[in-house]
């Protein structure tokens, strides 16, 4: 096996008619012109099978992409066991919150925050840390990839960043969720089959194939090493098993209360479309997590049968390099087209789903009885604001250090999303909670969670979102009680605001 060349003109070639061809694709599904709830929701012709490739496509970031065949690569699979979290998000989604969602028939996912707990401020509240949770993440989406990219084409960092910023604000400008949806389909597939055909060449070009693969596996410590921990009983400290529920609670709030998910969710109302939405990306998500984590080890045993071949490249990259320095020419540039596809998917739901909810949860509140008209056209100015504003701050991250900024964020953010999630679950799940005690419970779990992070570094990461839920539902609970005991009030509760509404 030889050295090969790196990034040819064919791949850079393959890799511009790739988003060029995106871009048309984009275009091509926002043909007839989309306004008020179809821009939001699509126009109801949208197939399930579509949408939850697309939910696939949004929750696999680049980040994942590079990183889960790295994890394998330079370490274990224990992280494999968070990919297995689905088995945990799916079912609770399914039971409780899609008939909820369904019956309420949202346009938002805030909007269930204002039905329930009959809150404007909540509703706002949510719609706001949703939105400054998207900038930052689609800022780091933009710029990762990127600087892989840049490395390995040799085309500046900043070029990349704004044509991929430029490609996903035309295509979620002009036709709203559909359009957001169908190109987020594409790139799915050209992610998966790119990800499945790599896997199929790399085994080929190990010696012993398959049985090499499975004896690295199960002899050493390559599948699970001796001194990673199963279970704890004290389950703030990192062990497989909070791996898996804190995983698992993390893709729930996800499910349940970011509107760049719960959106998909409001493209139908009929509730075994939603299953069958649910389940396709559950099951897609392990499948395509365990081609990654296998990628990886098989990675380790290339590298190991051809150390003359190995990379310096660091952990993160040594995918990205592989498919560079190994792979036929003309594939290379499928595959990195396919690294861009995953973030320009994400970037798309990003700008469309933060412009929804502006729109939606924010405008309305402000400016009454506004024409659909009015309302496209705002999520629109908004779409086109927000992806200027996240290209400039993924330029400043591709050009400073601000390494340690992008973990700062995203574990602060993580955090939002299990707060967030918390009120969700405190409003379906107890019908005697006020909107005092979802404000009380919301503010005591993130001041918990933060003194947390930054105080007591032996609670591992993964629990935060346990913890954030748990401390949400019982403090805001007895907030609620102590309310209603001292002020005599009875709480007027929307009966199918909650999960103990029974359908007739």
């Amino acid at each position: 096996m030889n050295n090969m060349v790196g990034f040819t003109k064919i791949d850079f070639a393959i890799l511009v008619l790739y988003l060029v061809a995106v871009l048309f694709a984009g275009l091509f599904f926002s043909k007839k012109e989309m306004k008020g709830k179809e821009f939001f929701k699509g126009d109801g012709t949208i197939p399930w099978w579509v949408t939850s490739v697309s939910i696939f496509a949004t929750l696999l970031s680049p980040i994942s992409f590079l990183s889960l065949a790295g994890n394998s690569y330079g370490g274990t699979w224990i992280l494999w066991f968070a990919q297995l979290g689905m088995f945990i998000a799916v079912p609770l989604t399914i039971k409780f919150f899609l008939p909820l969602y369904s019956r309420l028939d949202l346009d938002t996912a805030y909007q269930y925050l204002e039905i329930r707990f009959d809150s404007k401020g909540l509703r706002i509240l949510g719609a706001l840390m949703f939105i400054i949770y998207q900038i930052g993440r689609m800022s780091i989406i933009m710029y990762l990839p990127s600087v892989v990219l840049a490395e390995l084409t040799g085309i500046s960092v900043n070029i990349l960043i704004i044509v991929m910023g430029i490609i996903a604000i035309i295509y979620s400008y002009t036709g709203g969720l559909k359009s957001v949806l169908w190109t987020d389909f594409i790139q799915g597939v050209v992610l998966i089959v790119g990800v499945i055909g790599t896997l199929f060449f790399l085994i080929a070009n190990i010696n012993g194939g398959v049985g090499t693969i499975m004896e690295t596996l199960t002899s050493g410590q390559k599948f699970i090493s001796s001194n990673e921990v199963i279970f704890d009983i004290n389950i703030l400290k990192s062990s497989v098993f909070i791996i898996f529920v804190g995983a698992g609670l993390n893709t729930f709030s996800s499910y349940v209360s970011s509107q760049d998910i719960v959106q998909r969710f409001t493209t139908t109302t009929n509730l075994k479309e939603l299953k069958k939405m649910t389940y396709g990306n559950g099951l897609l998500s392990i499948t395509v997590a365990t081609v990654f984590y296998l990628i990886g080890t098989c990675l380790f045993i290339f590298y190991t049968q051809n150390p003359e071949l190995a990379q310096t490249a660091k952990q993160d990259q040594i995918f990205a390099s592989y498919i560079a320095y190994q792979l036929p020419v003309g594939i290379t540039g499928i595959l990195l087209a396919a690294i861009y596809a995953a973030s320009q998917s994400t970037l798309s739901t990003g700008l469309n789903s933060v412009a929804t909810s502006w729109t939606l949860d924010i405008q309305t509140m402000i400016s009454k009885d506004m024409s659909f008209e009015r309302q496209t056209k705002i999520a629109q100015y908004i779409s086109l604001g927000v992806g200027i504003v996240a290209i400039g701050v993924s330029v400043v991250l591709a050009n400073g250090e601000i390494k340690s900024a992008y973990e700062w964020f995203n574990s602060f953010m993580g955090l939002v999303l299990g707060v967030l999630a918390g009120i969700f679950v405190l409003g379906a799940f107890c019908k005697s909670a006020t909107k005092f005690g979802a404000y009380i419970g919301f503010v005591v779990s993130a001041i918990l969670v933060v003194y947390l992070k930054y105080n007591v570094p032996d609670v591992t990461s993964w629990s935060y979102s346990l913890i954030t839920i748990t401390t949400s539902v019982i403090v805001g609970q007895i907030v609620s009680m102590i309310q209603l005991h001292i002020t005599k009030r009875k709480n007027n509760v929307r009966e199918d605001s909650t999960i103990y509404y029974e359908v007739n």
